[in-house]
């Protein structure tokens, strides 16, 4: 037992001795190497400058609305109280008619539909008072990386050599059905300008949209707000309204029946006041009799009219504008100098495993033999 404790014990000094890490040779061997840090680091430095600086300027603008629910107070108040414990009962659960449920509207905000009902918003540049589509601002006044507008004019310019110039046809007019490549890259592209997202506890909905000048950023988030609670709106009230129209048509034609009975009525009454034929009385009393008929059904409509006017007033929601859209006064990106920090951070990282590697200080250090 002895000469086991006595042979193992050094074994176990000689293996922390190789597992023990000579911070100093490596540090001996890095600072050997520091012209190299001389060149590359300065050349990172120059380069990241110049790539970020072809990287436009954005600016972020951002809205906060509170939708109405419907539903009884009971429901608003047991919903409430499932939310504050993350739990979300929707309108099948709890019997309304609530069909569009605040957590859909990003998905209605992702549509082809919703996106290209944007593009003929008039808009204009801070610095410029030329108004113009916001599809034609996208197409035409989007400025992107010199890199970026390098490699897609090479690659357009190889395309026309094989496929011949092709001119889009129909670009004046937006069918969501049928669009043209253009305006698919351009809906696609909206997708990381305009973002929706509902907090699924308060039902708060964010709407948050990038965009390269600050004035179109505060209107396509102003236009986008009211365009998405028209949507809702008309969709919450579709049925109210349709009932309404209805209602009106009934009031309308009974109206008109009324009147025609009570003319008949009064003509029949100032023609025969002076003759006591009891077939004269009999015929009065048809008409006094229509003509009440006519009127209880008149009533009646209008009765109807007034409650379909009220609950297309009950259907209709409110929403509480809890963030305006503002124009944006400083920009939210790039942040160049913090870039710029990463790349020469980055460029000291690769440097200083490529001297280690040369000095053979690499194995060590990841404990391999």
């Amino acid at each position: 037992m002895e000469e086991e404790s006595m042979y193992t014990g050094p074994s176990v000094v000689q293996e922390e001795e190789e597992s023990s890490i000579d911070f100093a040779r490596i540090f001996d061997a890095l600072l050997r190497h520091k012209k190299l840090y001389y060149k590359v680091l300065p050349i990172t430095f120059v380069v990241g400058c110049i790539i970020m600086l072809g990287v436009p300027n954005y600016y972020n603008c951002t809205v906060k609305l509170a939708p109405e629910l419907t539903g009884s107070k009971s429901t608003n108040s047991l919903s409430s109280l499932a939310s504050q414990f993350g739990l979300q009962l929707g309108s099948s659960q709890m019997g309304g008619s609530e069909a569009l449920f605040p957590t859909l509207y990003p998905e209605l905000m992702n549509s082809v539909d919703f996106r290209t009902s944007l593009f003929l918003i008039p808009v204009h540049k801070s610095d410029d008072t030329e108004v113009m589509t916001y599809y034609d601002y996208l197409s035409n006044e989007q400025k992107s990386p010199w890199w970026s507008a390098a490699i897609g004019g090479t690659m357009k310019f190889i395309g026309s050599l094989f496929k011949g110039d092709e001119e889009e046809e129909g670009n004046d007019s937006i069918n969501p059905f049928m669009l043209t490549k253009k305006q698919t890259a351009i809906v696609k592209a909206l997708a990381n300008k305009i973002v929706c997202d509902v907090d699924k506890k308060t039902l708060v909905i964010t709407i948050d949209v990038t965009d390269q000048d600050p004035l179109i950023c505060a209107t396509i988030a102003d236009s986008v707000k009211q365009r998405l609670q028209a949507f809702i709106t008309e969709y919450r009230t579709s049925k109210a309204r349709v009932d309404l129209e209805y209602n009106q048509t009934l009031f309308k034609e009974a109206k008109a029946r009324y009147d025609k009975s009570r003319q008949l009525y009064a003509t029949f009454v100032d023609a025969n006041q002076d003759i006591i034929l009891q077939s004269v009385r009999q015929k009065q009393v048809e008409l006094e009799n229509e003509m009440q008929l006519q009127y209880n059904a008149y009533t009646q409509v209008a009765s109807h009219l007034l409650n379909a006017e009220a609950k297309l007033q009950e259907e209709t929601p409110a929403f509480t504008t809890l963030q305006s859209a503002t124009v944006p006064v400083i920009k939210a990106g790039p942040g160049r100098a913090r870039t710029v920090l990463v790349y020469v951070f980055l460029a000291f990282l690769a440097t200083s495993v490529w001297i280690l590697y040369k000095e053979g200080e690499l194995k060590p250090l990841l404990g391999l033999s």
